[in-house]
């Protein structure tokens, strides 16, 4: 298995990078600055997304997407999405999974109220969160391009510990056993890579909880 994290430095990257190398698969980090990469030992390209070519993917299973935009540039998500999505139909055998945001999951049966759409939603997040769902939705209607988005539940714990155990939903909010919506970034890295080697969700979103330790 052969994949390729953007973003491999980031806090959710660094630890799918680590999540995927302690499993035997082999890793290709594409950064945009090479410098900040902890782990020297994985092929690199350094190369913003925005500048990839076929010929730098070509040959890959699976390609990660866990780039963070920084304030007041979340369109970045949506351009991102755009360019990999027409990236990717000249390299159909390769897979584009997404590490996406809780925003976007809906809070209601019918599917018609969104997390970031609830009065108790943190403001400040609302940019990435609209951003985010934003290009989730134009992916939904792409074609000839094989693409997962994981959302993490609505508290993403980059503190929080692997337990190696989540839940997995699809397009809901959904809680763990104590009633939380909470993920911590070691397991978010688990599910991530369980789904590069099984495959469960092609062309479709899914999230995960898992248990606070």
């Amino acid at each position: 298995m052969k994949i390729g994290i953007i973003g491999a430095y980031g806090k959710a990257g660094s630890l799918i990078l680590k999540e995927a190398l302690d499993r035997g698969v082999e890793v290709t980090a594409i950064v945009k600055d090479a410098s900040k990469l902890a782990n020297k030992t994985v092929k690199i390209i350094e190369k913003d997304l925005f500048d990839l070519k076929a010929e730098d993917i070509k040959g890959l299973d699976v390609l990660v997407n866990a780039i963070s935009a920084p304030a007041g540039k979340e369109n970045i998500y949506v351009d991102a999405g755009r360019v990999l999505t027409n990236l990717l139909k000249e390299v159909p055998d390769t897979r584009l999974i997404v590490v996406s945001g809780a925003g976007s999951l809906f809070v209601d049966e019918d599917k018609k109220v969104r997390l970031y759409d609830t009065p108790d939603f943190i403001e400040a997040y609302l940019p990435t969160a609209k951003a985010m769902g934003a290009s989730l939705i134009e992916m939904e209607k792409s074609e000839g391009i094989k693409w997962t988005h994981l959302s993490p539940a609505a508290f993403f714990d980059h503190q929080g510990k692997r337990t190696g155990k989540y839940i997995e939903g699809k397009d809901n909010v959904i809680v763990n056993s104590k009633g939380e919506s909470y993920l911590s970034y070691p397991d978010l890295a688990v599910a991530l890579v369980d789904e590069i080697e099984n495959g469960k969700h092609i062309n479709e979103r899914f999230t995960v909880v898992s248990e606070k330790e």
